[in-house]
């Protein structure tokens, strides 16, 4: 299933994402707000378990996600700021990283690095920016799945009906939880009107 947002804030959020303006800093800092918009609503309804702590008197048990068994995975270098969201609201859970390049001639992503900790069992919090034709995404599911999770929810910022079609229709079991779904790909395969590159935006590496 796919969920997109539709609170005035986020719509607003992700327009000031896309004002070339808007420096890295502040680029980064809008990312991890829309992040936690996303976290929000894609663990509403996420059971919750019994804790014992030790609040300002005594002792006692309240109820909160079990963090440990969240595992949030990122692709480099872009989903980063998504990450450090995430890791912020629930920092009991673990994190993971992929990365992919794409070649810009045939469009296809390539995986050249996996550091993914056991997620067999685990709840996944897959993070990236932006869906465009959605092979990067099918690529990191498929390697996910190959570590047996309990279930895998992807958040990301913009996508594409495109490429958001490939990826539901390949990954059914997958819920995908979106800040604002784009108009279309355009004949390179970027996202129209999209954001740019949202890693040279994050990152000032832009040329």
């Amino acid at each position: 299933m796919i969920y997109e947002l539709s609170n005035p804030v986020t719509k607003t959020l992700v327009t000031h994402l896309r004002d070339q303006r808007r420096d890295a800093i502040r680029f980064r800092h809008t990312v991890a707000e829309l992040t936690k918009q996303l976290v929000y609503e894609a663990l509403k309804d996420f059971p919750l378990i019994e804790k014992e702590i030790v609040p300002w008197q005594g002792d006692g048990i309240f109820s909160t996600i079990d963090e440990e068994n969240i595992v949030v995975v990122t692709v480099l270098r872009a989903g980063l700021p998504m990450l450090d969201s995430v890791m912020e609201l629930l920092p009991n859970a673990v994190a993971g990283f992929l990365a992919m390049k794409r070649d810009e001639t045939t469009h296809e992503s390539k995986l050249y690095y996996d550091r993914l900790p056991d997620c067999k069992g685990k709840n996944i919090l897959l993070v990236d920016p932006m869906v465009a034709t959605g092979g990067s995404m099918n690529d990191a599911l498929e390697l996910i799945k190959t570590k047996k999770p309990k279930r895998i929810i992807a958040l990301n910022i913009i996508g594409s009906p495109e490429g958001l079609e490939a990826v539901s229709s390949a990954h059914k079991d997958v819920d995908i939880y979106i800040a604002q779904i784009d108009e279309r790909l355009d004949e390179n395969k970027y996202i129209i009107p999209g954001l740019g590159d949202a890693g040279d935006r994050a990152y000032n590496t832009l040329e």
